[in-house]
């Protein structure tokens, strides 16, 4: 068995029935997970899911596997993956447990934890997980097998938790707001959120049939959403991806407000009001803009490798509060544990009505660079990427670029593709950056292979 036979960066994801997403490995999860805190007094585990057809499924199979552990379990029914982080804590539970594949479409599922602190389990948790799953699976005595209960209020707890991170006065009246829940986890939390809060709330995307989740709508396709945003004159557009860990933004003209903008949304009110808490993490991915625009507040900036878990990773590590990813999921680490697209996009909110601005003149001072990705197919992109004629390939063209952008290789952790970024000043010289780079790899993996 290799290192990491199951887990990725952020728990197990596969395509439903495969062999790494299937109900009685599922079982055996459930099972090895049980008997990793199945040491001590009783313990409890919460289990969430998003709206997929597949987590009657899988829910059912984790239930199952803790219970023949002695594992007591709370079932909280679709909710979003940072309200299961944050549920975790306040019922004192040992785990959660997410049933989600996130910006995926139904066909795939994925299982994700979180300590009793409400964080990405630790990698010796995660190991030990995978070693516990080797061993012949065993059901305790029937006095000792745990028990389920449910938690009908969950929806209602988690809500009051995300209208608590936002100043207790602020209120959002007057402002129209569109909100798009990717026929996902939130579709029950998300309007009621910023509804309670006094804004004039239009809801997308929020009847899930256990097929629709993420399809043509929510932080990966926003088209519907700020289309939305200019059909009915409102002044922000709000799409969640489907667990809700997501989000991207639409201001009053239709112009999408990604995750790196958010950042800096965020980082530059927080810096003016004294409470940044030193830097701002984003990834290998974020746009060189947003690193220009935060250096050039006086700011720290650093990248993370691409994930979640590393810029959750690198925050700890500096003891600073907030960071994120183009995609739109930011952490925010002075109000929750993980990143969440509603508290998120609160912060936006709480900003908008505090400075009296629209969206569009909180992103006035962050530009973004053209980037332009070529996904190069090859069964050896880490090989490619740490080539000496490669690199000397990618510094000769950072200094073309004098300061003015970027060169990323990135090997996908997915697919046999090596991914190939330039960014720069000019769209149209990006895009013949990368195109010739991305043939002077394809001649020297020609060479070497």
């Amino acid at each position: 068995m290799s290192r990491r036979a199951y887990f990725g960066t952020d728990g197990i994801r596969g395509e439903v029935g495969s062999k790494c997403m299937n109900p009685e490995l599922v079982l055996k999860l459930g099972w090895a997970v049980g008997c990793i805190l199945a040491n001590g007094p009783r313990k409890k585990v919460l289990i969430g899911k998003d709206t997929r057809i597949s987590g009657y499924m899988f829910e059912s199979a984790l239930e199952a596997g803790l219970s023949a552990a002695g594992v007591d379990v709370c079932l909280l029914g679709p909710m979003p993956t940072p309200a299961i982080a944050y549920l975790t804590q306040t019922l004192r539970a040992s785990a959660g447990i997410v049933i989600s594949a996130s910006h995926n479409l139904f066909e795939d599922n994925g299982i994700k934890f979180f300590s009793s602190e409400g964080e990405k389990l630790p990698d010796a948790m995660e190991l030990a997980i995978e070693k516990q799953m080797q061993q012949p699976f065993q059901t305790v005595k029937s006095s000792l097998l745990g028990k389920a209960t449910r938690i009908d209020d969950a929806p209602g707890r988690y809500i009051e938790f995300c209208k608590s991170t936002i100043p207790s006065l602020t209120r959002l009246s007057g402002l129209k707001i569109v909100v798009d829940c990717a026929h996902g986890a939130t579709y029950h939390i998300a309007p009621d959120v910023f509804t309670e809060l006094g804004a004039d709330v239009i809801t997308m995307s929020d009847k899930p049939d256990g097929f629709n989740i993420n399809r043509a709508c929510g932080s990966t396709d926003p088209e519907a959403m700020r289309q939305m945003v200019l059909q009915s004159n409102a002044d922000i557009g709000i799409s969640l991806d489907g667990d809700g860990d997501r989000v991207i933004l639409s201001d009053a003209q239709g112009c999408l407000v990604n995750g790196d903008q958010i950042l800096y949304i965020i980082a530059q009110d927080r810096q003016q009001r004294g409470i940044l808490h030193g830097g701002v993490v984003g990834t290998l991915m974020s746009n060189f803009g947003l690193e220009k625009a935060i250096r050039a507040m006086g700011v720290e900036f650093v990248r993370a490798q691409v994930g979640d878990r590393y810029v959750l990773e690198t925050l700890k590590e500096k003891d600073w509060k907030i960071g994120g990813e183009p995609s739109g999921h930011l952490v925010c680490l002075d109000k929750t544990t993980t990143g969440d697209g509603i508290i998120a996009a609160l912060q936006v909110l709480a900003i908008m009505v505090k400075q009296d601005k629209k969206l569009a003149d909180l992103t006035q001072n962050i530009t973004l660079f053209p980037q332009s990705l070529v996904n190069l197919k090859t069964e050896h992109a880490i090989q490619l990427a740490q080539d000496t004629r490669v690199l000397r390939a990618v510094d000769a063209l950072d200094a073309a670029l004098k300061n003015e952008g970027r060169v990323v290789l990135r090997p996908s952790g997915t697919e046999p593709v090596l991914r190939v970024m330039v960014e720069g000043m000019d769209r149209r010289q990006v895009q013949a950056y990368a195109e010739e780079l991305s043939k002077e790899i394809s001649t020297i993996q020609q060479y070497l292979f």
